[in-house]
């Protein structure tokens, strides 16, 4: 889930857990630490903050800045040279959405993951008025689109071969895909590659206007973290929502989670036909709280490319720990 009620471990998710081998926030297992300040009540008792802090005071060089918005830009193409698939959640410990995280950063991190289609790459945001604002659908053959993306440095240089034949393909290459301008030429845009899911942090009814904004995202599958789960949500529209993730917060002063809340969403998802994943109970100590509702384990997610579910069969899923 995101930075403020999770690890600092990247995570991959899918029907089956695995941990990438990094230790940093991360686009893939890719070292790049994109820190937030407390923004709602999901953030109070933040992870993120109190273990960069604590990396900080160690003199780890990655976290000389504590829990400031950081930048590795240098690493983004790591995810080009990985020989498996794999599903990368990219928000571990930041958000990518962050207003202090460039337009330019947020073009290139999808530049690189369309160019990376063989794996899967989740992102998770509690700023749904940033994301919305990037959901706008421009016209991809419009004049003077790609000329203003190649002459603004916006994408790669393989961008300048593809565009003499743009028109006749009626899309953009496959390396400026994740690029684009509004129409205007004001606010940004960005195209959702099929390889990218898009999910906002819901922790209370509070917050409910961030699942509205998702819905403006093209992406091929929306998603819901409610994580922390500080309150019942009796009125849940899943309409254009295809999982939900449900969990207690854990750590220090962790505020509990009661099982009727979480039973009421998953018989909302059940109706609603979204799929359903309870993450953890939490609390001060939750390996010992575990994961298992009414006697058993709920695992259900949209389903993955044939290449990923072959590489994860014998793992487990693991998301946000």
């Amino acid at each position: 889930t995101q930075p403020c009620h999770t690890t600092c471990e990247p995570i991959v998710a899918s029907k089956h857990k695995h941990r990438l081998p990094c230790t940093l926030i991360v686009l893939c297992n890719v070292k790049i630490r994109l820190y937030q300040q407390a923004l709602s009540a999901g953030c109070v008792y933040c992870y993120a903050e109190r273990m960069a802090k604590r990396l900080q005071a160690m003199g780890v060089a990655k976290y000389r800045n504590g829990f400031q918005v950081t930048l590795y830009p240098e690493i983004l193409e790591e995810p080009l040279h990985w020989r498996k698939p794999q599903v990368v959640f990219v928000n571990s410990m930041s958000d990518l959405f962050h207003p202090k995280v460039p337009v330019a950063f947020v073009r290139r991190m999808f530049d690189v993951m369309a160019r990376a289609d063989k794996h899967v790459f989740q992102i998770l945001t509690k700023r749904s008025k940033r994301l919305a604002r990037f959901a706008q659908k421009p016209d991809p053959t419009a004049s003077g689109l790609v000329e203003k993306l190649i002459d603004g440095g916006q994408c790669t240089s393989s961008c300048a071969a593809w565009h003499q034949d743009i028109g006749r393909r009626g899309r953009l290459p496959r390396t400026v895909q994740g690029l684009s301008t509004s129409p205007s030429g004001g606010a940004p845009s960005l195209y959702w590659p099929e390889n990218v899911w898009m999910g906002v942090t819901v922790e209370s009814n509070r917050y409910l206007e961030r699942i509205d904004d998702l819905r403006r995202v093209d992406a091929p599958v929306r998603f819901l973290s409610l994580e922390p789960l500080l309150g019942p949500i009796p009125r849940l529209d899943l309409d254009g929502i295809d999982w939900v993730i449900v969990g207690g917060e854990s750590g220090p002063g962790a505020r509990p989670i009661k099982e009727e809340w979480v039973l009421d969403i998953q018989e909302q998802c059940r109706k609603q036909h979204a799929a359903f994943f309870f993450k953890q109970w939490g609390g001060v100590n939750k390996k010992k709280s575990g994961r298992l509702l009414k006697g058993r384990t709920w695992d259900d997610s949209p389903p993955l490319p044939a290449p990923i579910k072959a590489i994860s069969n014998d793992r487990q899923v693991l998301l946000g720990f």
